[in-house]
């Protein structure tokens, strides 16, 4: 099913970006920060109540576009609104109702989707909401983006509008979706058509031709899959047009909507930051990967002594941090190749849907941690009691220990890469989950 996509409106400096790092910021899951990657925020990944969704930081609401930025701004705004399952309407608390807020509430109002009401900076008991009424979206709900006050109550009505979970949207299980991506012009459109072994999708060597995500269907050795063709994802300062902006956010869900993401780099160029960002942004959505260096058969011609070894290793090497990710070669003129792609993401969605039982988890982890015990943090030792896996898509584990904060994220990462060497994992992200759990008679 899609995942719901959650807008944050209203005008300038009303605290849309605090509630975008609040919400965010809501996931439990101990991540550390992946080296080398800094990404430009179009939208962000949030959960609750066992539902995830996305959420867009807009820029603010002024209907003004006497320059050309602004005219802009308003239009990714515009955009953003259209694309929403809900609309989250952010207005000051402390200063009140001002014209410009209800020329917004007017705008929202002929939006045929749920709109979230919400007063921010009410930090006090003694502020006064009631004339935010008066704009006819309902009750408005007081929060404190800053301190987190009433966010639980804010999320718990977002959730309530997403579509349900048993939605005939879903995909059946045994088609594999996968999302082609890339920088534009590094033939993710030819490649889509040769794998399809038709002309299925518009080609043309201008970049941004695909202005939107394309589904299409195929089988292969009776396994169907959805593949989507996207736009390419530019850099945020480089989009300039509103249409391109859409386009990177359909493609950004895209991403999120598929069980595998085929990152498409061009052999002939080295891997750009903005590679590394859309690596970046794959991980942290805890997609499935499979990175493929493109027009390989330009390579063989020009580098005919090492065959692009070099080529491979420095990519590994810029993307190390998806180092999970297989690394293939492939070209449109040589098609019987992409049977081996195909085996790849049947072997990628094995690990990416793979669950271990809690006995042989526990099993590991004992060993895991006689080979290399925990070391002490101020005086105390952490202790691992058991671990288990709720969720799949990504492998998901929650470890059970006497304190959450003595767990150093480097542990995790050992953890991790004992987990892939006892059960491969090939080509999927690991989340590990910790949670502190007293047991009786300690402190």
């Amino acid at each position: 099913m899609n995942t719901p996509l959650v807008a944050l409106v209203g005008r300038p400096n009303v605290g849309k970006s605090t509630l975008f790092n609040r919400l965010v910021g809501a996931r439990q899951a101990i991540e550390g920060k992946t080296p080398g990657v800094t990404r430009d925020r179009i939208f962000g990944r949030a959960e609750w109540l066992n539902r995830e969704f996305s959420v867009v930081d807009t820029g603010g609401l002024t209907f003004t576009n006497d320059e050309p930025l602004e005219s802009q701004v308003q239009q990714q705004t515009h955009l953003a609104i259209a694309e929403a399952t809900v609309i989250v309407f952010l207005l000051d608390g402390r200063q009140g109702i001002t014209p410009l807020d209800e020329e917004i509430a007017n705008e929202l109002r002929r939006q045929e989707k749920p709109v979230v009401l919400v007063a921010n900076k009410v930090e006090s008991q003694e502020i006064s909401i009631a004339d935010f009424f008066k704009l006819g979206l309902g009750e408005p709900l007081p929060v404190s983006a800053a301190h987190g006050l009433n966010t639980g109550d804010l999320l718990d009505v977002i959730v309530s509008f997403f579509p349900a979970t048993n939605s005939t949207e879903q995909i059946p299980e045994d088609i594999i979706r996968i999302a082609v991506v890339g920088r534009p012009n590094v033939g993710k459109s030819s490649f889509v058509n040769t794998m399809l072994g038709e002309e299925r999708v518009i080609v043309n060597s201008s970049p941004g031709t695909t202005r939107d995500s394309i589904d299409l269907m195929l089988e292969i050795n009776n396994q169907r899959y959805i593949l989507v063709d996207t736009a390419g994802l530019r850099r945020k300062s480089k989009i300039k047009e509103s249409i391109e902006y859409y386009s990177s956010v359909r493609s950004l869900k895209a991403i999120e909507n598929a069980d595998i993401v085929l990152l498409l780099l061009e052999a002939q160029e080295k891997v750009t930051e903005q590679d590394k960002r859309i690596a970046g942004y794959i991980l942290e959505s805890g997609k499935a990967m499979v990175i493929a260096l493109n027009k390989w058969d330009l390579i063989k011609k020009e580098r005919r002594i090492d065959g692009g070894k070099n080529i491979k290793e420095e990519t590994k090497e810029a993307l190390k941090f998806v180092s999970f990710a297989p690394l293939v070669t492939t070209s449109i003129y040589e098609p019987k190749h992409f049977n081996k792609l195909f085996n790849i993401f049947q072997d990628v969605f094995a690990s990416y849907t793979m669950r271990i039982s809690t006995p042989i988890l526990n099993e590991l982890l004992a060993d895991a941690q006689a080979i290399n015990p925990l070391s002490s943090y101020k005086g105390r030792r952490g202790k691992i009691y058991y671990c288990t896996q709720p969720h799949i898509k990504p492998p998901t584990f929650v470890i059970f220990v006497n304190d959450a904060s003595l767990i150093h994220f480097s542990y995790l990462r050992y953890l991790e890469n004992r987990f892939r060497e006892a059960f491969g994992f090939q080509g999927t992200p690991i989340r590990f989950l910790v949670r502190t759990r007293k047991r009786k008679g300690e402190d």
